[in-house]
């Protein structure tokens, strides 16, 4: 089995906040276009920071989104989320929030009541998912995951465990529904702990190094926070914890349509994002309270 090449390590930029209440570094697109990282077309990393109590939650006020579908992992802290469709909840360490936009939803997303009181250590992720061009104009919905029902599955030799959030794992399925193939795991790996991932070739592969430090094909160093894309090429790959390491695993069919994309709205062509502009601005998302 060939293995997959490295294309690029990239280390964590400048952060920029969204909000107030995301202190982000963005690693897809990057300096590349949505379509390098197809299906994943955004990414979006806090790493580890500190935010003093408040009694006023921070976050992203009412904001709409259509075409994509917004994924939220949470390793620190707690973030509540509310749409226009009726989805919405709390999640913390380890949780998922998987929302539909499709054809159109308003949504918010705040840092958690309670936790906003206390203040604390927050990280999450959040990614962008395209959708095929007949899924763009479907009904939202929404996927809250919690940590408890995502398949944990133990890896040999004592080495640690893989969180299944989507696709397939050695035959043991993700808690996500998804409209195109989509693998999403996190990989927690202990030190000096060596494991190898296989993923059909034209696969979209990369990985975010969320805690410690790893070796990725026995030859290329990963500290933490840093982002590591492959090549489309070859289908294996190996990690090698160098401490304890937790690693977020993407791999996903691109879906290679055309995309058009501006703001909160990624469509196939111009024509879909100047409907989508009209369609907001005439209250077709639906209402939400800021």
């Amino acid at each position: 089995m060939k293995t997959k090449t490295i294309e690029k390590v990239t280390r964590p930029g400048t952060p920029h906040f969204v909000g107030d209440g995301f202190r982000v570094h963005n690693f897809i697109p990057g300096t590349s276009t949505m379509k390098r990282m197809d299906p994943f077309i955004m990414l979006d990393y806090n790493s580890k920071y500190n935010f003093p109590a408040t009694n006023k939650p921070k976050g992203v006020g009412v904001h709409p989104h259509r075409g994509f579908e917004t994924v939220t992992i949470a390793y620190k802290g707690r973030i509540e989320h509310d749409d226009s469709s009726g989805g919405g909840g709390v999640i913390g360490e380890g949780d998922v929030q998987w929302m539909t936009a499709a054809s159109g939803v308003l949504h918010k997303e705040f840092h958690e009541t309670e936790w906003s009181k206390k203040g604390g250590e927050f990280q999450m992720v959040q990614l962008w998912v395209n959708l095929p061009a007949k899924d763009k104009m479907g009904p939202p919905k929404y996927q809250a995951i919690a940590n408890t029902e995502i398949p944990k599955i133990a890896l040999p030799d004592n080495a640690g465990e893989v969180e299944v959030i989507a696709g397939n794992y050695q035959g043991n399925k993700g808690s996500a529904s998804t409209f195109s193939p989509i693998n999403m795991f996190n990989v927690k790996l202990k030190k000096g702990k060596k494991t190898q991932f296989d993923f059909p070739e034209n696969y979209t592969t990369a990985l975010l190094i969320v805690e410690g430090d790893a070796k990725v094909n026995d030859d290329t160093n990963a500290p933490q926070d840093h982002f590591i894309m492959f090549s489309n090429d070859g289908e294996s790959f190996t990690i090698e914890a160098l401490n304890d390491a937790v690693i977020l695993v993407l791999s996903g069919e691109p879906i290679n349509e055309p995309i058009a994309a501006h703001g909160p709205f990624v469509m196939n062509t111009k024509e879909e994002l100047v409907d989508a502009f009209q369609d907001f601005n005439t209250g077709k998302f639906g209402y939400l309270e800021d």
